[in-house]
């Protein structure tokens, strides 16, 4: 009979009588992967090391008394020793080879992930199937090729399902699955790392005995022909608003003016169940920075004269920026709230503008890895449009441009075509722009696989990542909408933040849960970074008490500085006169030495303390 090894080595097969004993298993097991203590070995039926029995402890028992049939798959861990040197031994444990821990780490330890890459890389990530009952022929707690787990990247279970892009980390796993298949050696895997950037651009320097680019160049630094193929994963797999109002709110200034918006998206990282090692984007803010808004486009400054300081905002509240979203949106003139359908599958989803503009702003937030050379790899930034689907309805398409786009417009060779459906590819110029061949593949009517020039145009199709996009079933945002768009709307941040905080209805917590608002307050520069934490804590965990916040200098500052003393909700206290009445309701007073308005009932002042009587 014949049994399945899995190690860190990768897949052996080992041939055995039901007869024989594990001693005999272990010694064959060792010969394969050329092991020189054999007491080492652990075997299990989980890809868990911790739950391997050693094989000494099964020394004198037979395969057929564990119940192991023809197929059946083991995981093995033994210890390896490193070569000694001249200073100590050291040991290392090689672990068994699962989706859980086939990923190696081939970058540098000091990269920091994603929290979620961290999370995922853990994962075993492997896809259950149930017994079959037409084909499986064993007992319950054993298994075949009709029932054994799947890799995350199967082609029959993701064709099964229909998803189009396998996730980024089902990509790495099967990568690393091939990579093991040629280069079995583990010292050779910890060498080599998984992923590896294009990049489209003459090498400078160069080895060859000429004059280097732009007076030179020869087959070592020119760059290799590209056959564009269409990405066959995702770095993103699904974009999940966290409310209605989101993009409701977002869509208030098309609503109005009938002009175009652009705004950012941000949010968090969260493993998305519905693939295998799925990641989804949860966006519970979009912040519109200054722009010009056209019927027919948008300008939008770059970079963002706000981003750095609304990137902290975000770091406070746990957000960082997912990716961006803008309208495409034009009233059909029926009265009915329906809009033209300008995005479908015979005109272009993506026009070659906007892919360029993906592509530019996926440079700008690359993906941080440590499985690449470089430290990172592809981008996790979307591009979400809002435009009119089929019915002529309101809707919400979300895309990624790939790798090979990233790469060919940061070196230059394509541009935006007339015709928005196709890219151009631009062309060469004697010692000043390098650009090599594109090719693209296509079926043909006769269903024949034809490889034709990509100059001067191709489709955009070919550039495009499909990304899914959705609302939770049941929403808990972790911002309420609270109307400061509209507030703010036509006026200076000062002056509506004044406006907004005179109307908090003696909730300020509740006032406080927008994001829009938080970076209007932390554009005024007032609070210091521990009252503005403190401050996104009140406003991202409900039930906080805000008195601590009030009785910050800084927040007594701002309220100051805005004109509007009275901005926050009072605690009704006894009068220091005992005269029953809360101090809330009482007169109030103003510091003949820093003028500020103190409740009525105090002796000191709230803000430089000195007294407020004679």
């Amino acid at each position: 009979m014949l049994l399945r090894i899995r190690s860190k080595e990768g897949m052996i097969r080992v041939q055995v009588d039901p007869k024989d004993t594990f001693a005999t298993l272990g010694q064959k097991i060792a010969a394969e992967l050329k092991l020189d203590d054999v007491s080492t070995l652990a075997l299990g039926e989980q890809p868990n090391s911790e739950s391997a029995t050693p094989i000494s402890h099964m020394a004198t028992k037979t395969i057929s008394e564990a119940h192991l049939q023809h197929g059946s798959m083991l995981f093995v861990s033994y210890k390896e020793s490193s070569p000694p040197s001249t200073t100590s031994t050291t040991t290392t444990t090689a672990t068994t080879t699962t989706a859980k821990d086939s990923t190696p780490t081939t970058g540098s330890d000091a990269v920091k992930q994603d929290d979620i890459d961290n999370f995922l890389e853990k994962e075993r990530g492997l896809i259950k199937r149930s017994k079959d009952t037409k084909f499986c022929r064993h007992g319950a707690h054993a298994m075949c090729d009709y029932c054994m787990p799947l890799e995350p990247y199967d082609a029959g279970y993701l064709e099964e399902n229909k998803i189009k892009h396998m996730s980024f980390h089902s990509y790495l796993r099967k990568i690393d699955a091939a990579q093991q298949t040629k280069a079995p050696s583990a010292t050779t895997q910890q060498k080599l790392p998984l992923l590896e950037e294009a990049h489209y651009t003459v090498k400078v320097p160069c080895t060859g005995a000429h004059a280097a680019w732009p007076e030179g160049i020869c087959t070592k630094c020119q760059p290799s022909a590209i056959t564009l193929q269409r990405q066959t994963y995702r770095m993103v797999d699904h974009v999940e608003f966290s409310s209605a109002s989101v993009v409701d709110n977002f869509l208030n200034a098309w609503r109005k003016s009938g002009c175009q918006r652009f705004g950012y998206l941000y949010g968090r990282y969260e493993p998305y169940l519905d693939v295998p090692l799925g990641i989804k984007a949860v966006v519970e803010a979009i912040v519109e920075p200054t722009q010009e808004d056209h019927v027919d486009g948008i300008s939008v400054a770059m970079p963002w004269a706000e981003e750095e300081q609304v990137n902290k905002v975000a770091a406070a509240c746990g957000l960082v920026q997912v990716g961006m979203v803008f309208t495409d949106l034009v009233d059909d003139g029926s009265g009915t709230g329906k809009v033209l359908v300008k995005r479908h599958g015979d005109s272009y989803f993506l026009s070659s503008q906007e892919c360029l503009f993906a592509a530019e702003m996926q440079r700008r937030h690359p993906n941080i890895t440590r499985q690449s050379a470089t430290g990172h790899f592809g981008s996790k930034f979307v591009s979400c449009v809002i435009s009119g689907d089929l019915e002529g309805n309101v809707d919400v398409s979300a895309y990624q441009v790939s790798n090979s786009l990233v790469a060919m417009h940061e070196a230059g060779i394509v541009e935006a075509s007339r015709k928005p459906s196709v890219m151009r590819v631009k062309e060469s110029i004697p010692h000043e722009r390098y650009v090599p061949e594109v090719f693209y593949k296509y079926k043909n009517k006769y269903n024949v696989v034809v490889k034709e020039s990509a100059k001067p145009t191709f489709p955009v199709e070919y550039l495009l990542v499909n990304v899914t996009h959705g609302f939770p079933q049941i929403p808990s945002p972790l911002f309420q909408a609270s109307g400061w768009n509209e507030l703010a709307g036509g006026q200076s941040k000062t002056a509506a933040l004044a406006k907004y905080l005179s109307k908090t209805d003696g909730d300020l917590a509740q006032s406080l849960n927008d994001f829009n608002v938080l970076c209007a307050i932390k554009s005024t520069n007032v609070l210091s970074d521990e009252e503005f934490g403190l401050l996104c804590s009140i406003a991202t965990q409900p039930g906080q008490s805000t008195f601590e916040l009030e009785h910050t200098s800084g927040w007594k500052t701002l309220k100051m500085s805005l004109g509007e003393p009275d901005i926050s909700p009072h605690y009704s206290q006894p009068s220091s006169h005992g005269s029953g009445v809360p101090a809330a309701v009482q007169a109030r007073v103003a510091c003949r030495y820093c003028t500020y308005s103190n409740p009525g009932g105090q002796e000191n002042c709230d803000m430089c303390g000195l007294p407020l009587s004679d």
